[in-house]
């Protein structure tokens, strides 16, 4: 939707938020999110900010990463998850839930990857699955909100679309 959006001439979030109208718990996602990473402001030269939103599991997710060009590859620095979730019934136990799966969505991005060999997977569970590590972890800032009409899922909908 980023590259969508800049082929458009069109802001990223400003984007999401018109395609989002007639849904005012997913705008108030997109609007929280964009107002935690403050979008819009200039950053560095080698640094870049990303965008990712999706309903999953009955719950609105809004994610933005930043990142940056250094001499030993692409680091993400900074991650901001809102979402709304309905009802929040243990907010730690959510805020856990989202940073987990988006730490798990992001080793995908950073090149970890599921093998196979004569048709079956070779990785059986985080023990041969490797997934990022605390120090290639970025750091999080998380918000739940409370506004959709009905309670949704936490466990996978941290994952970045």
């Amino acid at each position: 939707m980023d590259e969508i959006a800049t082929a458009g001439k069109t802001d990223p979030v400003e984007l999401r938020k018109t395609l989002m109208a007639a849904y005012p718990a997913a705008v108030k996602v997109v609007e929280k999110v964009a107002e935690m990473a403050k979008w819009g402001e200039a950053l560095p030269a080698g640094k870049a900010k990303g965008m990712a939103f999706t309903l999953s599991f009955g719950s609105w997710v809004g994610e933005i990463v930043q990142v940056a060009d250094t001499p030993s590859g692409i680091r993400i620095e900074k991650m901001w998850i809102a979402a709304d979730v309905g009802t929040a019934l243990d907010p730690g136990i959510i805020e856990a839930q989202l940073i987990s799966a988006a730490i798990y969505g992001l080793s995908a991005a950073m090149g970890q990857e599921i093998t196979f060999a004569d048709g079956m997977v070779e990785q059986s569970n985080f023990h041969d699955y490797d997934a990022m590590r605390i120090s290639q972890c970025p750091a999080f800032e998380v918000a739940i909100l409370e506004n959709f009409h009905k309670m949704g899922g936490v466990g996978e909908v941290g994952t970045p679309p």
